[in-house]
């Protein structure tokens, strides 16, 4: 890895305001592997005048749509050109296996920014609207400067989902990356300047929580879109609400999988494969609350532990791996207090619950939990690391008040050898998102939580909404038949 001494901002590589540094450190050495400038609330004025500049005048202002897209579409291309580079600083900077960077965390950054695009194209920017006492013109405008705040996990992912619908509805974006993962940033930075993008369109500002605050509360910020955790969502929500700022909110999940009576276990257990345990248990929609017919508990956990025995442990950079190590020494002490509380509120571990025998990294072994009472803490709250807990219900209604029970709703997953069955039992989880045998949404569909899972939607029409204001126009109505 390589050491940073600069920072992007207004389109250019410039010296920080500051002297203090972000130490990346790797999870599986544990060692330093890179440094970059902590930015300041200086750095953060800079970048903010730049997009309002850009925002105001330059050709950012002035350029069509059509134009913004092939800015994009380049930054796609170099983002495949790139692909094995963004995949082994993923892994290097945060622990994800690199077969799940490879396949996951670059590719779906790219199908983020493609449904986006998709999406615009069709887009209505300007649409006539009749009414029995007036016509209007109907334009959607740019909502200003955007401040993007990234969590670590799939930085590279949740950067594109805040930063193309920014840059394709005609914003301009600070985007503020974790102090764990900044280092893909920089080469999202890069690209950007060969795929042309004008000066001041985009700033990238890594720093910690004060002057993230800093960001999100700064006068030239029209709106905050920002993933992570429902403490700092809310935190944000209420800086946002004093000046009444948009906000975009993508927080924390407790996500149940409901298991029917009628499914078969070996797709459940494939399909948490990836629907637990990805990303080192490391991902918000993880369905992390397994609910199983109880005369089906038994065969289901045999399932389960018969998939983990095929997911080995160890070195994120080896082909084979598909359990790395957790981000931090911090998250993998937060996982196992989490663990710990289960142990002590009566739950069962039928696996894990310890650290593997390995003599460095930050690992936790993949964990199940049994017999989990629907209350207790591991039920409740997200532990963001490879545990899950099994909990058995009698009926379907019993199923559905069970997955029901969290403040949380992010996403869910129902499985059913009756696929229409399971799609009647996912309209009644109250989630944003649910999956019928392990089947995604998609990205041209909107993503986002209810309760404290969060604000307003990414992706599809409704992830480009927020970053629209709207504008009404009345026209005679001799205009309006010439702008049909």
């Amino acid at each position: 890895m390589t050491d940073h001494s600069q920072l992007f901002i207004g389109g250019e590589w410039v010296a920080p305001s500051g002297k203090e540094t972000i130490e990346v450190i790797s999870p599986w050495t544990e060692e330093v592997i890179a440094s970059v400038p902590a930015g300041t609330p200086e750095d953060v004025d800079r970048a903010v005048a730049a997009a309002r500049g850009a925002l105001k005048s330059g050709p950012w202002s002035t350029m069509t749509l059509g134009e913004r897209i092939s800015i994009v579409e380049r930054l796609r291309d170099l983002m495949l050109e790139n692909a094995e580079e963004l995949a082994q600083i993923t892994t290097a900077e945060m622990g994800c296996p690199i077969s799940q960077s490879r396949a996951i965390q670059v590719p779906n950054p790219v199908g983020i920014l493609q449904a986006y695009v998709d999406t615009i194209k069709t887009y209505p920017f300007e649409e006539v609207r009749r009414s029995a006492n007036g016509q209007a013109l109907v334009v959607r405008e740019p909502v200003g400067v955007v401040a993007g705040v990234v969590p670590w996990n799939v930085p590279l992912s949740l950067t594109m989902q805040k930063l193309i619908p920014a840059l394709l509805t005609g914003c301009t974006i600070v985007l503020k990356p974790s102090p764990e993962t900044p280092l893909d940033s920089y080469v999202v930075a890069r690209l950007l300047q060969e795929a042309g993008c004008p000066p001041g369109v985009v700033s990238i500002v890594p720093a910690d929580r004060d002057v993230s605050e800093y960001l999100i509360s700064h006068p030239g910020v029209n709106k905050v879109t920002f993933t992570g955790s429902s403490v700092a969502g809310r935190r944000i929500a209420e800086i946002c609400g004093k000046d009444l700022r948009r906000v975009t909110l993508e927080l924390g999940g407790k996500s149940a999988a409901v298991v029917l009576d009628d499914a078969d276990l070996g797709i459940v257990a494939e399909a948490l494969r990836m629907g637990s345990f990805r990303n080192n248990g490391q991902i918000c929609t993880l369905k992390t609350r397994i609910l199983v017919p109880s005369k089906r508990r038994d065969d289901l956990i045999d399932h389960l532990n018969a998939m983990l025995d095929t997911m080995p442990i160890g070195d994120p950079s080896a082909d084979a791996t598909q359990v790395g190590p957790l981000v931090s020494a911090r998250q993998r002490s937060v996982v196992e207090g989490f663990i710990e509380s289960g142990r002590a509120e009566g739950g069962k571990i039928v696996r894990g619950g310890g650290r593997p025998d390995i003599d460095h990294g930050w690992f936790v072994e993949p964990t199940i939990f049994a017999d989990v009472d629907p209350d207790a803490t591991i039920a409740q709250r997200e532990i963001f690391g490879p545990v899950v807990a099994v909990m058995s219900y009698e009926s379907e209604e019993e199923a559905v008040a069970i997955a029901n029970s969290t403040t949380y709703g992010l996403s869910g997953a129902v499985f059913s050898g009756d696929p229409l069955r399971g799609v009647r039992v996912a309209r009644q989880l109250e989630t944003g998102a649910v999956e019928v045998n392990g089947n995604p949404a998609g990205f041209l569909s909107p993503m986002g939580g209810v309760k404290y899972s969060g604000l307003g939607r990414e992706f599809g029409k409704e992830g480009i909404d927020p970053f629209i204001e709207f504008k009404s126009i009345g026209i005679p109505a001799e205009t309006a038949a010439t702008l049909d």
